[in-house]
């Protein structure tokens, strides 16, 4: 949703992705961002196609749900170091592109997706997801800190409920869970591409230049019930 939108928008939109498939308009560059030979063969490939970088958005992640003692530690780690880890060292490996690319008027952007579970306080059993995207939060403050003055903005979307592969694996393990999500949210639907396009659009633009260290929950009000 988030690529298709950026590059209607005349972006050029590289995609880390299992695998070099084109076809959606996109260039993709295969390779596992939960490794470290992964993070430095997508940041060796993007060096050797461009010398600038504008926009990184920190999306690729994974998520597990299960009761307390079922959680076991390699889970644990694993979830921390895609959903966390992962960003981080991107920002870190891809710094000098993106100081290259900002100025003053138009700084050069760091979105991460976060979520709504690192926000809200009630329980969805997703141990290690939540506490990795309220860290995910939290690094994007810091990052923001330090970054804004040279000329790069961090920012943090927390998504509610979106159509994606993700949600329908929960939805088809519990029936009706989609339509009680539906009923909670004040908007009364799901979140579309044009939602999370648009928003990501907005934060790319000028309109955004100046908004930094945010974390944005697009929910349609769910959290407010």
């Amino acid at each position: 949703m988030i690529a298709d939108a950026l590059a209607e928008a005349g972006a050029r939109v590289y995609v880390a992705s299992r695998s070099a498939d084109d076809s959606s308009g996109h260039i993709g560059i295969p390779c596992d961002l939960s490794s470290d030979s992964g993070l430095d063969e997508l940041v060796a490939q993007f060096e050797r196609r461009e010398e600038k970088l504008h926009i990184l958005v920190n999306n690729a992640g994974s998520f597990a749900a299960g009761p307390l003692e079922d959680v076991g530690c390699e889970e644990w780690d694993s979830i921390m170091a895609l959903n966390l880890r992962t960003p981080f060292m991107l920002v870190q490996m891809l710094l000098p592109l993106m100081i290259s690319a900002g100025d003053a008027e138009d700084p050069a952007r760091v979105i991460n997706i976060g979520s709504i579970a690192g926000i809200m306080g009630g329980s969805n059993m997703a141990y290690a997801y939540g506490a990795s995207k309220a860290g995910l939060h939290q690094l994007t403050r810091t990052l923001a800190s330090d970054l804004s003055a040279q000329h790069i903005t961090v920012n943090a979307i927390a998504p509610g409920y979106f159509p994606s592969d993700m949600t329908e694996g929960f939805f088809a393990a519990q029936p009706g869970l989609q339509q009680t999500i539906v009923e909670a949210t004040p908007r009364g639907r799901l979140g579309s591409g044009e939602d999370v396009g648009g928003f990501c659009i907005y934060l790319c633009s000028r309109a955004g230049a100046f908004v930094s260290g945010q974390i944005t929950a697009l929910d349609g009000g769910f959290l407010l019930k």
